[in-house]
């Protein structure tokens, strides 16, 4: 059971996990920051996963990532999104998202990406295609962490948001998909304990994509998207409370303005 001191390091509402008696807290999605994150300090994010990081499903291809940048702009942040790749019809559409990729391939491709970017913020959804192949499931949470070790390791400024995995139409994937889930809850406060700045939002939550905003069995639609950029607003809002954003490493000819 997670300790209730340790609230502030989860953004979600009710959800399976909470209901199987793991602990998450109430958050409004409806707030938003008077103003910009952290002081308006300017945010190099790399959303960093598979193929819902990289906005498989959605009409634009731009998946959360352009309705999150939206409302960050809007609190008056700069942002730039990084990663090695493109994709979706917004301006700022780099992203580290490989499709049917898993924890450990995600990783590597981290190690090339991770040093040319430096991100002060890594939004991090990945394990999907873990449950889909029912590739070691119960060491998932483990795969995550060193997969954390290794961003810290590479970008020591950053703040990590990590989420649960969004439900999975397939009953068997998502019994898979809610196990690896229990592992990154239980993961984040052992990661707090040792210091590091990382919180977890709850995708597999009433207010996350439902099986009705799903395109197929295991992608959002552009609801479902819209709904997981919001869970992110509210994380990076919270982390921004928490005075853990910190302006990222300078690396020649990057701006901070992706647009």
């Amino acid at each position: 059971m997670i300790l209730s001191s340790m609230a502030a390091l989860f953004v979600g509402l009710s959800s399976p996990l909470a209901h199987a008696g793991v602990a998450v807290n109430n958050f409004n999605l409806g707030a938003r920051a008077l103003g910009p994150l952290a002081g308006a300090v300017p945010l190099r994010i790399m959303p960093l996963g598979a193929s819902i990081t990289y906005g498989q499903a959605s009409s634009d291809g731009n998946g959360y990532r352009g309705s999150l940048r939206d409302q960050l702009t809007s609190a008056g942040n700069v942002v730039n999104m990084v990663g090695s790749r493109q994709h979706g019809t917004m301006k700022d559409n780099d992203v580290e998202g490989w499709p049917g990729f898993r924890i450990d391939q995600v990783q590597a491709k981290a190690r090339d990406s991770v040093p040319k970017f430096k991100p002060n913020v890594f939004l991090i959804n990945v394990g999907t295609n873990d449950a889909l192949q029912n590739r070691n499931v119960s060491t998932a949470g483990e795969r995550m962490e060193a997969l954390i070790g290794d961003l810290y390791s590479m970008s020591p400024r950053a703040t990590i948001v990590l989420s649960t995995l969004i439900v999975n139409k397939n009953p068997q994937v998502e019994r898979s998909v809610q196990a690896i889930n229990t592992q990154l809850v239980a993961l984040v406060p052992k990661l707090r304990q040792a210091g590091r700045r990382i919180i977890l939002v709850d995708m597999h939550a009433d207010n996350g994509p439902l099986l009705e905003d799903l395109a197929d069995e295991t992608h959002p639609n552009d609801v479902g998207y819209r709904k997981m950029a919001n869970i992110w607003y509210a994380g990076l809002n919270s982390v921004g409370n928490l005075g853990w954003l910190q302006a990222a490493e300078p690396v020649a000819g990057l701006p901070d303005n992706g647009s």
